[in-house]
């Protein structure tokens, strides 16, 4: 009867089903050939995306510690006005294990879906099915390296290990460039009709075309990987990209290599399209932290005024206290603190800050026990 937009009963009816749920996983991941990882789809605002996802992402963490998890999370509109009033309770619930137990997170935003459908699409009102055609889109785009295998990125660790460079660090927006719809009289139409290499690659970085409702006008890259469809010559991929930084379209980090990393691929045979050339762009920028930011903003305001935690309370994991709100506030609290920091050119000595301390504490520490063994007398000395 679903989770009643309630994140601990989503997750306590994920215990209560957690062995036909593993013994359904089990059977497919017997049945596979060569076990990559698995990818989760689900919403975070709701119960059972938020609950029950979250769920299933420890358990898949704990029986397949060495197999990669990738999700595409939708994110609920941060309007102030929604249907689930406690949207940001279970956010926030779910984020934190997003961050402790998935690989990589590709972003959706609900309001960004439902504006490049309006804007771009030209759609007055866009139905479900219109805006779930964007994310099937961007699932096909992401993944074709995988069922078109090429010279590079054919697997997803391969995939993942070029955009995520510390495990915090792991959530990605994407943009998509010409948008079409899947079904219905314009299927495979585009309104762009100049589809070169270059005007796809520099339209994937305009912030109309990413579906995530970030300012990316301000932070930088941390990667970026665009996935071109089509007949492409590479010549054409190296002329773009040269362009592109001549006119610095994208601003990248200061700490590490300031590239984008591009990988063609075979269009589907399956779908028509009026386009010679799409493309797909997965991309790290640091302004995804003002995302997380707001999920907080909306918690606090509930938070202060206790609202709506009876149901939350009628539940096992909350019957005793409310600590793992404030424990999964502290965890989203690192993510945005770890994406502001890479902003910054000292990045890597924030991140290994207190690493090197506890180093440095041992070895004085070890230093110390070796001048006392130095002084201290031995038995055969006696």
């Amino acid at each position: 009867g679903g989770a009643g937009n309630n994140w601990a009963s989503g997750y306590r009816q994920g215990e209560e089903k957690e062995e036909e749920l593993m013994e359904m996983i089990y059977r497919e991941a017997d049945g596979s050939d060569s076990l990559e990882g698995f990818v989760l789809l689900h919403s975070i605002a709701g119960g059972t995306g938020s609950g029950l996802g979250s769920y299933l992402l420890e358990r898949l963490n704990d029986r397949f510690p060495k197999k990669l998890i990738q999700t595409y999370s939708v994110f609920p509109s941060q309007n102030d006005t929604s249907d689930t009033v406690v949207q940001p309770y279970n956010s926030l619930l779910a984020l934190k294990r997003l961050t402790m137990h998935a690989d990589g997170v590709v972003v959706l935003d609900n309001a960004a879906l439902n504006r490049i459908a309006v804007e771009r699409l030209h759609l007055e009102n866009p139905t479900f099915a219109q805006v779930n055609s964007l994310v099937s889109t961007v699932m096909a785009a992401s993944t074709i390296t995988l069922r078109y295998p090429g010279y590079m990125n054919n697997d997803l660790v391969g995939l993942m290990a070029s955009l995520v460079p510390t495990p915090l660090c792991h959530f990605l927006m994407t943009g998509y460039t010409p948008l079409t719809l899947l079904e219905g009289e314009r299927a495979g139409v585009s309104q762009v009709r100049k589809t070169s290499v270059l005007d796809v690659m520099s339209r994937l970085l305009q912030p109309a075309n990413l579906m995530v409702s970030c300012p990316i006008r301000r932070g930088c890259y941390i990667s970026i990987l665009n996935i071109i469809q089509g007949d492409v010559d590479p010549t054409q991929v190296h002329k773009s990209l040269q362009r592109i930084r001549e006119r610095r379209l994208a601003t990248f980090i200061p700490w590490g290599p300031a590239s984008i990393q591009v990988a063609l691929s075979r269009r589907s045979p399956y779908l028509q399209s009026s386009n010679r050339v799409s493309g797909l762009m997965l991309a790290n920028h640091t302004s995804i932290h003002t995302l997380f930011e707001r999920v907080i903003s909306q918690y606090e305001k509930l938070r202060r005024r206790n609202a709506f935690l009876d149901n939350y309370r009628r539940e096992p994991a909350f019957s005793e206290n409310l600590d793992e709100f404030d424990n999964s506030k502290e965890v989203l609290q690192d993510v945005i603190d770890e994406y502001r920091a890479a902003e910054k050119e000292n990045y890597v000595q924030w991140s290994m800050g207190s690493e090197v301390s506890d180093l440095e504490a041992d070895r004085a520490n070890g230093a110390l026990d070796h001048r006392v063994r130095k002084t201290t007398p031995s038995s055969s000395d006696d």
